[in-house]
This record gives C-alpha cells, structure tokens and sequence, in this order.
C-alpha cells in the first residue's frame, strides 16, 4: 500500500500546482483586456504631490491640444512608469514606452495579427509611422514631427495618451470611464484618480535631476 499512497501523494502535488498555476493565469489574464496591462513600477521616490517639472510643459500642451486636464496625463505617467525612471521601459506583459501602450493600440486593433491581450510583435517601422497607424486606427501620434510616432519618445507617448484619454470620454468630462478603458481594472482606476486628484489640489515640482542625487546619496 505504500508504493500507492505514494503516488496518491504525487497526485496532489500535481493538482495543487496546477491549480495555482491557472489562478495566476486567471488572474494575469483578468487584468489585461483590450489593450490594458498591470503596471509594474520601480522603487518610487517621489512624493504623493510631486511631479517633475521637466515634464510640465508637455503635460500642459498636450492637455490643451486634447481638452482634457494636464493632471490627468500627469497621473498616467506617475502610475504607468513612475515618470519613466523605471529601468525598462518595457512591461512583462507586453506593454511599451514611457506610457505603456499594447502595441495594438498604439498602431491600431485593426492591424492584422493583432489579438488577446495586444502585445503583437510589430515592426517598428509599422509601429511608428503615422499612415499605418492612421490606416488601423491607432492612438499613436507624432508630436514632435518628426515623421515618426514612437512611444519611447517622451513627447509622442503624452501626446498618444491624451489622444488615447481624450477620445474614450475625458474630453467630455467623462474621466473615470477614460481611465477604465486605459487599463480594465478598478484598482487602476482609483489609483490614477488619486494621484489625479492630488495633483489638481496641490502639487509640488520637483527636478528629476535633485531626485536622483538625493537617491545616490550626492
């Protein structure tokens, strides 16, 4: 009987990582839905009010250019990639660039192959160009004018945001439902509209470079 209850006891070892395994599946796959991705940060080394005032001025026009609040894309920023001090600009689920877009909803849900959660392996030159983007209809924009529309330029990934924000509601005012569509999560949501909310009550400018020097110890 022992060489059984052996095998019996391998059984459930089997089962029981199996199971774990398809709750984190489960879980993964709940937090990313139509584009949407868990955020991954970097050790955060700014304070609830703060935001870096090297990034002020892009924030506030693409807010005008899109009418919809500075703060709101301030928020994003903050959340997605802690004011891309992260060390990659990359997320384990797909997501890219300073803001984190799926690349299909960069270039656009139409472009072939693009699927599941929207991490599409695209060719750059296809990711960022324009036509292709403007063909698909993607949120992609290039706001620097150089020809391309490329999330890891900090400008185009703002204004790609706005773009983004702007055309799911929050032009209209309809800012939470904006956010949703950003990232399908409720925990997201209020995370962003905490930050959003703080920084439309009192926010504090910092200098990216005085961050880091405090954190190196200068």
């Amino acid at each position: 009987m022992r060489p059984q209850t052996k095998r019996y006891r391998y059984v459930y070892l089997i089962t029981a990582v199996t199971a774990l395994l398809t709750a984190a599946i489960v879980f993964i796959a709940s937090s990313v839905q139509d584009g949407s991705t868990p955020t991954y940060n970097s050790q955060e080394d700014f304070a609830e009010n703060e935001v870096p005032k090297e990034y002020i001025s892009v924030y506030k026009q693409a807010g005008e250019d899109y009418d919809i609040p500075w703060t709101l894309l301030a928020a994003v920023h903050r959340v997605e990639t802690v004011f891309s001090t992260m060390e990659n600009l990359e997320s384990p689920v797909g997501a890219i660039g300073h803001m984190q877009f799926m690349p299909c909803t960069f270039v656009g849900w139409n472009y072939p192959g693009c699927g599941g959660n929207g991490s599409t392996d695209i060719p750059e030159q296809e990711l960022t160009d324009p036509e292709t983007i403007n063909e698909y209809g993607g949120y992609g924009v290039d706001a620097d004018g150089d020809g391309t529309a490329d999330p890891y330029v900090l400008e185009d990934a703002v204004y790609s945001a706005a773009n983004f924000l702007a055309s799911n509601g929050a032009a209209g005012g309809e800012v939470r439902p904006a956010i949703y569509q950003y990232n399908q999560a409720d925990w997201y949501v209020d995370d962003i509209l905490n930050y959003y909310n703080t920084y439309d009550e009192e926010v504090e400018l910092v200098s990216l470079e005085e961050n880091r020097l405090a954190e190196e110890g200068g």
